[in-house]
């Protein structure tokens, strides 16, 4: 999508990454950098010199009230998170306190010299005392020197092999393209386009001190890839009175105390770089993820047993839920009838899509819709908590019993992980081509496609098709433009139809109705966003559908853009 902008920045990252950490999990990196950091790096920049500028200031203020701008950003790989244990300083020892009161008086001391060098009321021996004072106060041989009054036992604490540690995150991404810029629909006033541009030269680092940058004000108009709109991941932008708001807030911390960024929030939604006529279609199962990752010591289960894990995942989930549980959590009504609306599905991930792929099951997703009420949104999260909490083991690592055919232990993913088949961006980016993980258990049965005569093969595989045509439009999708359907996979490492059990569900009058499981490949004639899951199973870890670059992928029955 080409920017329509009128005033760009651009940010462009010397060591090619960007370490930073989201504003609500310390765990995870920010991607892209949100508005509201670009505009404090200014701030901090302009702030720093020896005189604030005044005409950079009025340019801050300029920038502050503008709309929320456009962002072109690439796709980025976040590093695996590591806990650093980092030494901390005691604040017993190093206070801020006692550096305000030596401030006050110097300053005091300072206003006291002024008035005693008054050419008309000034005392010139007053003069020399007080000059005398304020150099002691400001010798920092002598405050060194000192020993002082601190406890000894508290002042052993300083020593490096003393000191305590805190544990921290620098998580990080490295970037396709090492620039980031964000465009502007207004220009500024004559000559403030070039005195934001001196300021945008002094700024060096973006986020954590590693992350150098080189900014400026760029001419050229690179396509938008983040445009605000409802429907996207809240970004932190700024608003009238931001640079005021910063101010008064280093007022009381003065860069030593804890610290949060102000902000306004403001949603985006990724474009992909593609014109408006091509955004990409959403089916109304589209939302967040919570995965949880299988540990190591966990038995290895086959995509075969993609429903009797998400199953048993659910119930777990069920029983720590409190009741009344709410219809977005169960998936039916107070009658026992199904919902109509999109509600939690359980998605075991399989390992496919890359040339050894073995279809073995990694771990198992959280779906939530986007529409899903704050009330069955909440009792999940806490219903995962609690489960967390009570976690036998180890805290935050849970447990699944799977009857006698064994154990898996899992735990929340909180931050990248080194399984790319586990990383949301993989299940929910954009493409036109699709091909199904797991089978699709079909809404209703095509006939037999395996038996009698040649046109009536023809004619079930045909209603087949059809089937899952209604199935894309059951989930708010348009009508794919080709569909193809088959007992075996059509992506490098997922199981054939054969080795999936039979998947039934309770028809209206109680009894089983079993189902017809098919493997598809599908295309559409513009893009789609995941997650998308089709058929009667889709809650359940049937019809999960991996998106595929191209359809040569889809031929080959390899993704090979992705690993």
């Amino acid at each position: 999508m080409t920017a329509a902008g009128k005033f760009c920045v651009e940010v462009n990252f010397l060591t090619g990454r960007y370490v930073a950490t989201s504003h609500n999990d310390r765990r995870q990196p920010e991607w892209p950098p949100h508005p509201a950091r670009l505009f404090s790096a200014l701030v901090a920049t302009w702030a720093d010199a020896d005189e604030p500028d005044p005409s950079e200031r009025e340019a801050l203020e300029w920038l502050e009230v503008q709309q929320a701008p456009a962002i072109s950003a690439s796709d980025a790989i976040a590093r695996k998170v590591v806990s650093h244990f980092v030494l901390v300083n005691d604040a017993a020892i190093v206070g801020r306190s006692a550096y305000e009161r030596k401030a006050t008086r110097i300053d005091d001391l300072e206003n006291q010299l002024r008035q005693a060098l008054d050419p008309e009321d000034g005392d010139a021996k007053k003069a020399a005392r007080i000059r005398q004072r304020l150099a002691k106060e400001r010798d920092v041989a002598t405050q060194v020197n000192r020993a002082g009054k601190t406890n000894p036992s508290s002042a052993e604490q300083m020593l490096p092999d003393r000191r305590g540690k805190r544990e921290r995150f620098f998580p990080s991404v490295t970037p396709d393209r090492a620039r980031v810029s964000y465009l502007w629909d207004r220009s500024p006033p004559d000559g403030m386009d070039g005195i934001l541009d001196r300021l945008l030269c002094r700024v060096t680092r973006l986020g954590h001190p590693s992350s150098l940058v080189s900014c400026r004000v760029a001419r050229e108009r690179p396509e938008i890839s983040h445009m605000p709109g409802e429907d996207g991941d809240s970004l932190r932008n700024v608003g009238r009175g931001q640079l005021a708001e910063l101010e008064r807030q280093y007022g009381r911390h003065l860069g030593l105390s804890p610290r949060s960024l102000p902000y306004t929030d403001i949603r985006y939604r990724a474009t992909g770089g593609i014109e408006p006529s091509e955004c990409p279609y959403e089916p109304n199962t589209a939302g967040e993820w919570i995965v949880f990752e299988f540990q190591h010591d966990s038995r290895a289960l086959p995509a075969s047993r993609a429903v009797e894990l998400a199953t048993t995942m659910r119930a777990a989930i069920f029983h720590y839920a409190e009741d009344p549980m709410p219809e977005g959590l169960s998936g039916h009504k107070a009658s026992g009838a199904p919902v109509a609306a999109p509600h939690v599905a359980f998605l075991p991930i399989p390992y496919i899509g890359f040339p050894h792929a073995d279809g073995r099951l990694l771990g198992v997703a959280l779906s939530v819709p986007k529409t899903l009420d704050g009330i069955s949104r909440r009792a999940l999260y806490r219903a995962i908590g609690t489960w967390e909490r009570q976690a036998p083991e180890a805290p935050e690592r849970v447990t699944l019993t799977l009857g006698a055919k064994g154990v898996v232990h899992m735990s929340r993913v909180r931050g990248p992980t080194a399984m790319l088949s586990l990383r949301p961006e993989v299940w929910l980016r954009p493409s036109r081509c699709w091909t199904s993980a797991t089978p699709i258990a079909l809404p209703r049965h095509p006939g037999s496609l395996a038996r009698g005569s040649r046109a009536a093969r023809a004619k079930a595989w045909e209603a087949a098709e059809k089937a899952v045509e209604d199935a894309c439009a059951h989930v708010g999708l348009p009508c794919p433009s080709a569909v193809t359907v088959g007992f075996g996979p059509f992506i490098a490492g997922a199981h054939p139809v054969a080795r999936f059990p039979l998947f039934s569900q309770k028809g209206r009058d109680g009894r089983p109705i079993k189902r017809q499981l098919v493997h598809v490949s599908i295309t559409f004639d513009r893009p789609v966003s995941g997650p998308l899951m089709l058929g009667a199973g889709r809650f359940l870890g049937l019809g999960l559908m991996r998106p595929i670059r191209d359809t040569a992928a889809r031929d080959t029955g390899v993704d090979n853009t992705d690993g």
